[in-house]
């Protein structure tokens, strides 16, 4: 018996981007000031914490404009090109060979297994994923790493960025498909940043029928510090996460099955 769906965000939650996307910024934004300027991870946490710097690229070229204005030059002096962004960061994420990536990718930390999947499916869970990655970047940890079998997977490519909730929306709409699901099954989805939390808010207005619930997880690069860890957990609470966990294996079967029906 299917009880919920079960939606993934990828980076932070999947894999531990802290050292690849996170550090990729860094660099991006070191080199278009410069040297003057590089964001370490309270920095990045900041901005995200703004629930509308989900893309990495984004992100970047937002930091490098904030720190020229902080010098008191306005944005339009900065003559920064956002392709050439795009590409030095890729070259640093994915490495400068596109066919044989040896960049910061290759590094990522799993933070979940087959194994926990497998239990969710057996507990009447059935989920996917959504996430602002690149298609490929996305598939390399899912396919490549976890050996998924073409999971559902929405991301960069398919849908408007979060906290616009259309992805979100369609790998519910195919997963319903796939496996012949009930059209009012709850919907959870699981993600570390605000603007995660903040697209399954959008989607609970715009699709107020069903039980739509966002649980918060904490990213790595957080939890050895007490006091960070709080407050990122309060920031994932305040944009209206149900809970918040220090992992994702945490949210079981099991636990997720109380929660809707307490909802």
């Amino acid at each position: 018996m299917n009880r919920a769906i079960l939606i993934f965000d990828i980076d932070g939650v999947v894999r531990d981007v802290g050292g690849s996307y996170r550090r990729a910024i860094a660099d991006v934004v070191e080199h278009f000031t410069a040297g003057a300027f590089r964001p370490n991870s309270v920095d990045i946490d900041s901005l995200k914490s703004e629930g509308v710097w989900n893309n990495d690229w984004e992100a970047s070229e937002e930091l490098v404009c904030r720190y020229f204005e902080g010098i008191g030059r306005s944005r339009t002096e900065i003559a920064l090109n956002y392709d050439e962004l795009v590409a030095f960061f890729q070259s640093r994420y994915r490495g400068p060979d596109e066919q044989n990536w040896t960049g910061y990718i290759c590094a990522e930390p799993l933070l979940l297994s087959p194994a926990y999947l497998e239990s969710l499916t057996a507990g009447g869970i059935v989920w996917g994923f959504f996430s602002g990655a690149m298609r490929d970047e996305a598939a390399y940890v899912l396919s490549g790493k976890l050996g998924l079998d073409s999971p559902v997977l929405v991301a960069m490519e398919d849908a408007p960025g979060k906290p616009d909730p259309t992805g979100l929306f369609a790998a519910i709409e195919q997963l319903e498909n796939l496996h012949g699901l009930a059209k009012n099954l709850p919907v959870i989805y699981a993600g570390d940043t605000v603007a995660d939390i903040y697209t399954v808010i959008k989607a609970q207005q715009l699709q107020p029928s069903r039980v739509w619930l966002g649980m918060g997880i904490l990213p790595p690069h957080v939890l050895d510090d007490a006091v960070r860890r709080e407050a990122y957990a309060v920031a994932l609470k305040n944009a209206g996460a149900i809970e918040v966990f220090r992992n994702v294996e945490e949210l079981t079967a099991k636990i997720i099955s109380e929660v809707v029906i307490s909802h």
